[in-house]
């Protein structure tokens, strides 16, 4: 998540006021929040969320968004009922904490989550979806899951010293070129590695002025300069999704 220079640049942002249009349910031992399209469909995505968790009403509004688009959007607890990162947590113990949640120890949701998508949802065609610590988790999908046909991941970038750029699925990186978290030059060796090793197509974008989080934590409509970036993001992420996943 965070260098040692600065433990945790991870902030809130924008609160989204709106009225949601899923439902919660269980699947197995987690809960998940679940939108559905107007219309019946066979294709799902599956959203992961950041260190604020899976009831941050932004990350509800992006589920609701591709609900909209047509996909059975589901955004599942992926921190098992532990509590989420809050504001008033000593920023200093960020790496502490991601400890007791690690982005490759999400396994078991996901198969649970899969197993719900085609036996109750008739979902043929699955895609994923992560921001912050949920696009770690992304990344790390598309490598193992062949089923995934197609991952966008937010401002999430694997560190751990694995062998991280086999992708399976077609997988979109979208970056902030501001981001304190995410040095560009860590973005570029992604880059450079996945053109070396990806089995997938990828494509990694930088987006200019833009800090971490800003395209599901900063509201457009209060922030005009950067408006045109967030929904440049989120048109990106729908055009990635709706070319594989289909």
């Amino acid at each position: 998540m965070a260098n040692e220079a600065k433990p945790c640049a991870c902030e809130l942002g924008d609160q989204f006021e709106y009225k949601e249009i899923g439902q919660v349910i269980e699947i197995e031992h987690i809960k998940a929040y679940v939108a559905r399209p107007q219309t019946s469909t066979d294709k799902a995505i599956i959203i992961v969320q950041d260190i604020f968790g899976w009831e941050l009403p932004n990350t509800r509004y992006i589920a609701d968004l591709l609900a909209s688009h047509g996909y059975t959007a589901i955004l599942p607890d992926f921190f098992k009922g532990q509590e989420p990162w809050k504001t008033t947590n000593d920023r200093s113990k960020l790496f502490e904490w991601l400890e007791t949640r690690p982005a490759n120890n999400t396994y078991k949701e996901v198969d649970a989550v899969l197993k719900y998508l085609k036996e109750q949802c008739n979902a043929k065609k699955i895609g994923v979806i992560g921001f912050c610590w949920g696009g770690i988790v992304t990344h790390y999908l598309t490598l193992k899951y062949p089923e995934l046909k197609a991952g966008v991941s937010f401002y999430g970038i694997v560190r751990e010293d694995i062998e991280k750029y086999g992708l399976i699925s077609p997988t979109l990186f979208i970056f902030g070129e501001n981001d304190p978290i995410i040095p560009l030059e860590q973005v570029s060796i992604l880059d450079k590695k996945l053109k070396e090793h990806s089995k997938a197509e990828f494509q990694v974008k930088i987006f200019p002025k833009q800090n971490h989080g800003f395209a599901h934590r900063k509201n457009e409509d209060i922030n005009p300069e950067d408006k045109p970036y967030i929904l440049e993001a989120r048109k990106d992420m729908l055009e990635w999704l709706n070319k594989y996943v289909n």
